[in-house]
């Protein structure tokens, strides 16, 4: 665990003050927590610079209830931000106020890279649950680099691995049917899950389905209804937003569902087999001592 779980003591001048800009957005803080680089490193797998102290650089944690936004479309841009805890999304919003939902960002992920450029944030951030974030005002980034290239190397990887994963999406809408969308969208929480040292098998999604369908270029109801169509053949088990990973192997190599007919038998088919299986599992030990 990081040492900023507790809260700071230190006086309201820490080494590296937030800019002012984060109070006239209204964030609102609750305590003063902090990490030092090593920290930072850690949470961002990437190795850390051997050559900073602890203590040398801090950077501030701060708390967003759900539903709050972290940044706005347009809004200067001044800072990165690290998820250190809590599930977020990251949207385009057109002149109709639609939304488009490009990611959705978790324990260690960056966002706010969109802002380099303009210097003005390109799309808007906001909390699908309480996030605990750490900022990372883009000065002192740049400060750091200067001082320590090994490190400036480190966090362009960082970027360009958030640039891949965007790439991959955009790749998987243009390539896939809508089943095999869903499907790997599943897999994919599921890897990162247990990425963060969560279950890889059980887990809630924080985001709604018409979210999902934003982000995976689907109507709502086609995200239901595929969703209903795993669970009816066992490759999922769903309770509201509760997802069972019952076959990994069969989500990722999903092409398309198949007719409704014969998910009916293959639903039948795979309940039998678990309730063979479940079976066994009971008569087991009475078999052996049987045969013993």
């Amino acid at each position: 665990m990081f040492s900023t779980q507790m809260p700071d003591t230190r006086s309201d001048s820490p080494p590296s003050a937030l800019h002012s800009s984060s109070q006239e957005a209204g964030w609102q803080r609750q305590g003063k927590l902090w990490s030092n680089l090593k920290e930072l490193c850690d949470l961002l797998r990437i190795p850390a610079a051997t050559s900073i102290t602890d203590e040398e650089f801090l950077f501030q944690h701060v708390q967003f209830k759900t539903g709050q936004r972290i940044h706005t479309i347009g809004q200067p841009f001044d800072t990165l931000y690290i998820v250190h805890s809590g599930f977020l999304k990251t949207v385009l919003i057109d002149e109709f106020g639609n939304e488009q939902v490009l990611s959705f960002p978790m324990k260690g992920d960056l966002f706010g890279v969109d802002g380099i450029h303009t210097k003005r944030y390109a799309s808007e951030a906001v909390a699908l649950s309480n996030c605990d974030l750490i900022l990372l005002p883009f000065k002192k980034f740049t400060a750091l680099g200067r001082a320590h290239i090994e490190l400036e190397h480190a966090m362009y990887s960082v970027m360009s691995r958030e640039l891949v994963r965007e790439q991959a999406m955009v790749s998987m809408l243009g390539a896939l049917s809508a089943e095999a969308r869903v499907a790997r969208f599943l897999v994919s929480l599921s890897e990162r899950f247990a990425e963060m040292g969560y279950s890889s098998k059980l887990f809630n999604l924080r985001m709604t389905r018409h979210e999902i369908g934003s982000y995976l270029g689907l109507t709502l109801e086609t995200v239901s209804r595929t969703l209903s169509a795993f669970n009816e053949i066992g490759l999922i088990s769903v309770d509201q937003r509760s997802i069972a990973i019952k076959d990994a192997d069969a989500l990722k190599t999903l092409r398309r569902l198949p007719p409704s007919s014969s998910r009916a038998k293959q639903g039948a088919a795979k309940k039998a087999k678990q309730a063979a299986a479940a079976a066994s599992e009971k008569t087991e030990p009475w078999d052996k001592l049987a045969t013993a």
